[in-house]
């Protein structure tokens, strides 16, 4: 044979073998992306039913009884979907381009699921098979603490798992990713944030609610309510009190104050930064009614116990502030409550009530705080006689606490650090690092009620690149006649504001490092008369408005600050109040 002819066959079997290594690539491709998309439409299916299971995940931790089934039926579809996601051909697509980035995330989306149902969660199942809320409902007055020690360890490891696994699915980079994908990835984030943070206040509940209850000695709670008839920062003026003493579970109401048992002090109570002077001069630590003028509930409570000392000689271990639409939320819990005084005190008309028809009802001051005591201790009697309904009680504390009308302070430090990064703190600074916010706090300068017809709307967004823009507007909605009401109500014309007419002093701190570039009246040309100063670093507007029935006043803030992911206001909780409004189609 010629060497040509050898060359040739050569050429030929070269080719042939070519060919069938190439075929058998192909026939592998074909096999394994026929392999990937069936397991890919089989963990599918998983993590969709785990996702409809888990949609009552925040609902189920609050009540950690009826965890366990729920716990048991998402772990079983995610351990299904995460070994259908994890074997070898599945990680060899991951490394090619454009696929691999959509495996590589269905794989990370399955394995931290299964991560948080067959492992963080399986203590917390353990144990909610045997607990009921029913065991925390109060009994004789006394709620049995032993309930805490069994879901303590439970909790803490559900808590750090799920912020684990929500961390995990926060760092997946979404920009390869398909839409599809990437949206399932968006809700499968929002899911376990929203889980964690119910499991991470059933963590904080379990290690805080002992102490507090008085598990380790006695323990005294001034228990405030803030009157939002009458603006503050933080709510509204301080009010009623209740002295409330804890001891091994059980729950006394020791003693009530108003405001007017407290005396004006020649000197704050507690010194005062030089900062805090010029912008709020030294009122929160020498009127009791302003104590609650500095939006730091960390920095008030102290002042206020300091105060109930000095006048009772009793010495507390922590504040606790609620106002009236907070106490609205628990009577859903505890149902209707006669008073006494012969009126029935409800969800519906509580804040009616309390913060406008007591004014109408009664002019002499002595009487309103009579009423605030019975009401007060009617509550609370019906809040520990065991008649409550715990379900409903939690949901009312947690849309208390969201809405920044339940605030809570421990003197002991390490206590109050349980609550770090809650809204139970009520404190100035973001609770996102990443978050640009701005705070609009709401002051009345009136001397009145009349703040109960008072609405604030607030809200900001990103109008251009870099630069972010606050819009606040505060509205009169008091009656054409609103000066024909009580003095106490309209004031009485004392601090110079006729009758009627209401004078808002609003603190408005911008995002920390921002640039204020403008400050305008809305729609117009008008700059607005503001003064101001700093608070901890934070450049700090004060706008004062004096408007009449009827009338409203709108401020444009523009600000240079570097855009972040999500932009907040926090704002006075009002009673009539609007967060989040749209602003940039009608600047």
């Amino acid at each position: 044979m010629s060497s040509e002819s050898l060359s040739a066959q050569r050429r030929r079997r070269a080719g042939r073998v070519t060919a069938w290594i190439l075929g058998g690539i192909l026939l592998l491709a074909v096999l394994g992306t026929f392999w990937i998309g069936i397991r890919g439409f089989l963990a599918y299916q998983h993590l969709n039913d785990a996702r409809a299971t888990a949609a009552d995940a925040a609902s189920a931790l609050a009540d950690p009884a009826t965890a366990s089934d729920l716990i048991r039926e998402v772990s079983a579809d995610t351990s299904t979907a995460h070994e259908l996601t994890s074997d070898v051909v599945w990680k060899a697509g991951e490394l090619l381009p454009w696929i691999g980035p959509q495996l590589a995330a269905v794989s990370t989306v399955a394995s931290a699921l299964d991560d948080v149902a067959s492992q963080s969660l399986t203590p917390l199942a353990s144990v909610a098979g045997s607990f009921s809320l029913d065991s925390i409902r109060p009994q004789n007055g006394a709620i049995d603490l032993t309930v805490f020690d069994a879901l303590d360890g439970a909790a803490s490891e559900g808590a750090a798992g799920l912020g684990a696994a929500a961390s995990v699915i926060d760092g997946i980079d979404q920009r390869p990713l398909v839409r599809p994908v990437r949206e399932a990835v968006d809700e499968v984030g929002a899911l376990l944030s929203q889980a964690y943070g119910a499991a991470d206040a059933l963590n904080r509940a379990t290690t805080l609610m002992p102490a507090m209850l008085g598990a380790d000695g006695p323990r005294n709670y001034l228990l405030i309510f803030q009157n939002n008839a009458e603006w503050r920062s933080l709510g509204g003026i301080v009010g009623a009190m209740v002295l409330v003493h804890t001891e091994n579970g059980k729950i006394s109401l020791e003693s009530q104050a108003s405001s007017s048992d407290f005396t004006r002090y020649d000197e704050p109570v507690v010194p005062m930064t030089d900062e805090e002077i010029r912008l709020f001069s030294e009122r929160p630590a020498s009127y009791v009614q302003n104590v609650t003028l500095m939006p730091d509930f960390t920095r008030d409570a102290p002042i206020i116990e300091a105060m109930w000392e000095r006048e009772t000689g009793i010495a507390i271990d922590g504040v606790l502030s609620l106002d009236p639409v907070a106490l609205s939320y628990l009577l859903d819990a505890t149902g209707p409550i006669a008073l006494p005084t012969g009126d029935e005190l409800t969800s519906d008309n509580a804040v009616q009530l309390l913060l406008n028809e007591v004014y109408l009802r009664y002019e002499d001051p002595a009487e309103q705080d009579a009423f605030f005591a019975v009401a007060a201790a009617s509550v609370f009697d019906a809040l520990t006689d065991g008649g409550v309904d715990p379900a409903t009680l939690v949901a009312a504390l947690s849309r208390a606490g969201e809405e920044d009308r339940l605030m809570i302070w421990n003197a002991v430090p390490e206590e109050q650090a349980v609550l770090d990064g809650t809204t139970l703190q009520g404190v100035r600074a973001p609770l996102d690092a990443g978050t640009t916010d701005f705070g609009v706090y709401l002051n009345d300068g009136t001397g009145s009620k009349m703040d109960y017809y008072m609405q604030a709307d607030a809200g900001a967004e990103w109008c251009t690149p870099g630069e972010a823009t606050l819009r606040v507007t505060l509205r009169n909605n008091a009656p054409a006649d609103a000066a024909n009401l009580p003095s106490y109500i309209t004031g009485g014309g004392n601090f110079g504001v006729p009758p009627g007419e209401v004078q808002t002093v609003s603190y408005i701190y911008l995002p920390a490092g921002a640039e204020l570039l403008s400050a305008t009246l809305s729609r117009s040309d008008e700059s607005a008369p503001l003064g101001g100063g700093t608070d901890d670093g934070r450049q700090v507007l004060t706008w004062t408005t004096q408007l009449a029935p009827g009338t409203e006043l709108s401020l444009d803030v523009t600000v240079a600050t570097p855009p972040t992911a999500e932009i907040v206001t926090r704002l006075t909780p009002t009673i009539n109040a609007n967060e989040g409004i749209p602003i940039c189609g009608n600047l």
